[in-house]
């Protein structure tokens, strides 16, 4: 059998490494935390995602935390965090750090392909330097950026195209011919790795610039008492020259919230300015506190205010049906409502522990407001306008715009979105 080795079981590398085992391959997962470790191989997924569990228990991999065993691959996939710093700074010392970890026990003829999300030039400046640093072997090197959305039934680590940037022709056909053997979808071939890392950092800073555009206009629009919701919907029936994106509290995860960092600081060493791209960051990174003075705008309809209110802060992961809070503005907004005096109730089905009580019911009983900043399904379904109502909710401010304004407005609850009037405040006709 085959021998493939991951270094990071992760959000990326554990999926991919169960893939992996299930398309035939022996799958070795190399990471640095004993207890994830000890957990995969009995079978239990350390991450919030019931798929990969089952595929776990049919698809057992050998994990470890012992670098000495990627010897005995002929890939190596190097899936580690690239974070960025406290100053949104990039920080590339887990992927050094598990580069220099591997290089003592790597051998000739093996294939290093790092999937970490990296900006143009750490392949050229970063990994090639420091793999070549073992000149007693050759090594086949590549970068392959990996495209994962968690929590999403359609578009998987399975059939998601991917694209590859390797140094010479045998790297290339050594890397395509494994994503081709365990993908079931399209590879395509760059022209090197700093093509590669340009593609990963292009589509995730499109998703930026244009989230903040958007969060943005719904900014305005609510200004405007203009239902943004309702414009894109009426946007979207072009069928050319638009893609809608959706307004929310703000964007968080490792991928998003990050990249964006990578390419401006990369672009600063070479003397170039990304005013586009940090005015970007500076309005999605704005949300939650646009959020909090919504709920201020709530409270005061109501002769209330944060210091003297209850807050059920319901969800704090980054995004929907995943537990996963790295970057989250969730946890922004509930550092944002604890600083001004708020009294906050926490909940997150799926990351309990951050949660400051136990459950949905006890987050609302008691609260003035809610504040849904991560609709996961569990949350939506539940947050229905009887069960609001019996729990004398006043506010509900809706971060993801998840919940059926209307029919909370009509419990005589007020409701705020993102971009969204409040539901129950209908304009009044004036007066000739």
């Amino acid at each position: 059998m085959r021998v493939v080795a991951i270094v990071g079981l992760g959000y990326v590398g554990l999926p991919l490494a169960v893939l992996a085992r299930a398309k035939g391959w022996q799958a070795i997962g190399y990471d640095i935390n004993a207890e994830k470790v000890a957990q995969i191989n009995q079978g239990v997924n350390p991450l919030a995602d019931p798929e990969l569990s089952e595929q776990l228990k049919h698809y057992p991999i050998e994990a470890t935390t012992d670098p000495a065993r990627v010897a005995a691959a002929e890939i190596i996939i190097v899936a580690v965090p690239t974070p960025v710093t406290a100053a949104n700074e990039p920080d590339l010392h887990p992927l050094e750090q598990a580069l220099q970890n591997i290089l003592p026990h790597l051998v000739t003829d093996q294939t290093i392909v790092v999937e970490s999300t990296i900006n143009p030039g750490v392949m050229d400046e970063v990994v090639r330097p420091l793999l070549e640093e073992r000149r007693d072997i050759t090594l086949h090197i590549a970068h392959c950026p990996e495209r994962i959305n968690p929590a999403d039934p359609k578009w998987t680590v399975r059939n998601i195209p991917r694209v590859l940037g390797a140094y010479t022709a045998e790297g290339t056909a050594r890397a395509r011919a494994f994503y081709e053997s365990v993908l079931e979808a399209p590879v395509k071939i760059m022209g090197s790795p700093t093509e590669a890392e340009a593609v990963k950092i292009l589509e995730n800073t499109f998703r930026d610039v244009n989230i903040a555009f958007i969060n943005e206009m719904a900014k305005s629009f609510a200004a405007l008492n203009i239902n943004i919701l309702n414009v894109i919907e009426g946007a979207a029936t072009k069928p050319f020259a638009f893609m809608p994106h959706y307004p929310g509290n703000g964007v968080g995860g490792h991928c998003i919230s990050v990249d964006p960092y990578y390419m401006i600081a990369r672009a600063r060493q070479a003397g170039f300015d990304h005013e586009f791209l940090k005015l970007a960051r500076q309005i999605n990174d704005s949300m939650p506190a646009y959020t909090i003075e919504l709920l201020e705008q709530a409270l005061a309809q109501h002769g209330l205010s944060l210091e003297t209110a209850t807050i059920a802060l319901l969800g704090v992961a980054y995004k929907k049906n995943v537990g996963d809070t790295r970057r989250s503005p969730a946890l922004t907004a509930m550092r944002l409502l604890e600083k001004r005096g708020a009294a906050v109730r926490v909940f997150d089905p799926l990351v309990p522990a951050k949660s400051t009580v136990a459950s949905l019911a006890e987050a609302l009983v008691g609260s003035t407001a809610v504040l849904l900043a991560c609709d996961h399904d569990e949350l939506t379904a539940a947050l229905t306008p009887a069960t609001l109502a019996a729990a004398s909710i006043k506010i509900v401010i809706d971060g993801k715009n998840a919940l059926n304004a209307e029919d909370i407005a009509r419990h005589g609850i007020t409701y705020y979105g993102i971009g969204q009037r409040t539901a129950q405040t209908e304009p009044v006709a004036k007066q000739i």
